[in-house]
């Protein structure tokens, strides 16, 4: 750990645009590559989102990924496109805050955080919303074991 003047106010420490849990050993870091705007592990059901730079500006949060016969992708895709009230008619269902980012259709959207998908990303609404309004077009996203 890079030794810097860490503020603690009310449980949280702040070092160098990180937020670290007061109490807790290491700062906030994804397991992918730096350009990654988005970054998935599904094998600890968390995402975050960063500045492209590898600076977590968001996360992790609890997700969930798809079943065991629909698992998201790893691998390094790129947003393809947005739709905020974006309906299933394969799966019969609203994926709101959908952001695809594979050209099978796959998505960061608000789901179930207790149920698995068939690959989708299923985030809190809150979350979602996040997600939706900080990734766009083009924006690395990588899912990691």
């Amino acid at each position: 750990m890079n030794r810097r003047m860490i503020a603690v106010l009310g449980g949280i420490a702040a070092m160098a645009g990180t937020v670290v849990l007061a109490g807790t050993a290491e700062a906030a870091s994804t397991p992918c590559s730096a350009e990654a705007k988005a970054c998935v592990q599904r094998s600890t059901n968390t995402a975050w989102l960063t500045d492209g730079a590898g600076n977590v500006t968001h996360g992790g949060v609890p997700i969930t990924v798809g079943l065991a016969k629909y698992p998201t992708p790893l691998g390094t895709f790129h947003v393809q496109y947005k739709d905020i009230d974006h309906y299933s008619k394969q799966f019969h269902g609203p994926m709101p805050y959908s952001v695809f980012f594979t050209n099978t259709g796959v998505a960061f959207h608000q789901g179930s955080l207790k149920a698995k998908s068939h690959g989708c990303v299923h985030l809190s609404h809150a979350d979602a919303v996040t997600f939706y309004n900080s990734l766009h077009p083009g924006d690395v996203v990588q899912v990691v074991a």
